[in-house]
């Protein structure tokens, strides 16, 4: 073959290799690669295998389950914090620097996502929290790169407070002794005073507490002698909750003292059975939103999982993974900047509703749930039948990331 020949068939072969370059890159393109940085070991083990069951159902159900945005694989990394917050810090510096992720979304704790955002902020990241609820995180520890589709304490509160609070009304309150119980009980007592209601008395204890017999003295004493509706609000987390220990002294008999109490995991429901006719407001209950997307979780969550409805955190991973895949299709590419720009006041679709992701810190504003107890014999936990709709548009929760 002459020199000339063989120039040519190199040309050729060389313009056929160029060709086939970009078919090859379409067929094998970039994994999406998140991070869910939650505690799977420790106290809130139950909280995150919900969130990471809903979290994977989610991604299913907004990709028609493919597993893919815009031809893209996803691929969940998956690090245990043990609810710590250092190392939480440390998983989430290794999920940006090391695995080169693009987002980031977790973790079940307040205290371990206060010490995750400075890492988010660092290497110019998005974490999406999810589930910690905490107003801090949102607020005085914010960055722009913190995006929240758990529920924050004031939206508990704002909630909570609805469900009970009015002129005449005399409250104390009982919660845990950090960031959760603290935040969640100050955002109470102003959405409470704000409709009227009048908050006496607060008692924070530690989280390992089992004997209430002094917070309830002290709680009985602060409320006893007051004129109008009594109420004793209960805002706890996991283990321990000094519900039923309450409701066995009969405050109502001897004293005419309510309790209240927002919702809570299934297993904990377990608790409020002799509860019946209490009122609060929840996040999630699977037999309150109406919606096609809650249809199809409810009923798919329990061929999978025997029987077994949806739980509350269970619908707090489905709304993360329903963010993340809206924000991409959107954004139409997993640059920060680009996500930033299409997140701040998206709105996108939950088995609780729709969800709008608020401009000025990112919280998500969601739809609250006034529930009364009911005690269906049916069931092995305590039914939250539903009395309202309580609409994020009617909820007035703070800005507080203000300086």
């Amino acid at each position: 073959m002459s020199l000339k020949k063989m120039g040519k068939v190199l040309l050729i072969a060389g313009l056929a290799l160029a060709l086939a370059a970009p078919a090859a890159l379409a067929a094998d393109p970039k994994p999406i690669k998140i991070a869910q940085v939650v505690g799977v070991t420790g106290p809130y083990e139950a909280y995150t295998k919900q969130s990471m069951n809903g979290f994977k159902m989610g991604l299913e159900y907004a990709t028609n389950g493919t597993m893919k945005i815009d031809g893209r694989p996803i691929v969940v990394i998956i690090k245990d914090t043990a609810l710590k917050p250092q190392k939480g810090k440390q998983l989430l510096t290794e999920a940006y620097r090391d695995d080169k992720v693009d987002l980031a979304v977790g973790p079940v704790s307040s205290a371990v996502a206060v010490a995750m955002l400075p890492v988010a902020q660092e290497f110019k990241k998005i974490l999406i929290v999810e589930p910690a609820v905490a107003d801090s995180i949102t607020g005085q520890y914010w960055n722009r790169y913190i995006f929240r589709t758990g529920r924050n304490s004031s939206q508990d509160a704002v909630g909570n407070a609805s469900a009970v609070a009015k002129p005449g009304v005399v409250i104390a309150t009982i919660a845990q002794d950090y960031s959760f119980g603290r935040d969640g009980v100050a955002a109470y007592k102003a959405a409470a005073e704000k409709l009227g209601a009048k908050v006496v008395h607060s008692e924070f204890v530690p989280a390992a507490t089992a004997d209430f017999t002094a917070p309830a003295q002290r709680l009985i004493k602060a409320l006893k002698d007051q004129k109008g509706q009594k109420y004793i609000s209960i805002y706890w987390a996991g283990k321990n909750n000094p519900m039923n220990k309450l409701n066995a002294m009969k405050l109502d008999e001897r004293y005419g003292i309510k309790l209240t109490a927002g919702g809570n995991i299934l297993d904990a429901l377990k608790a409020y059975k002799p509860m019946v006719g209490m009122e609060g407001a929840t996040y999630y209950y699977y037999t309150n939103p109406k919606n096609k997307i809650n249809d199809w979780l409810v009923k798919e969550h329990e061929k999978r999982y025997n029987g077994a409805p949806p739980d509350f955190f269970t619908c707090g991973g489905f709304a993360a993974a329903m963010a993340v895949v809206t924000a991409i299709k959107k954004a139409g590419s997993t640059d920060t900047e680009k996500l930033i720009a299409a997140m701040e006041g998206m709105k996108f679709d939950t088995p609780k509703g729709e969800m709008m992701f608020r401009k000025e810190d990112h919280q998500a504003m969601q739809d609250m749930f006034h529930f009364r107890i009911k005690n269906n014999p049916k069931l092995p936990w305590a039914e939250c039948e539903l009395v309202e709709v309580i609409p994020y548009s009617k909820m007035d929760i703070p800005i507080r990331n203000k300086k």
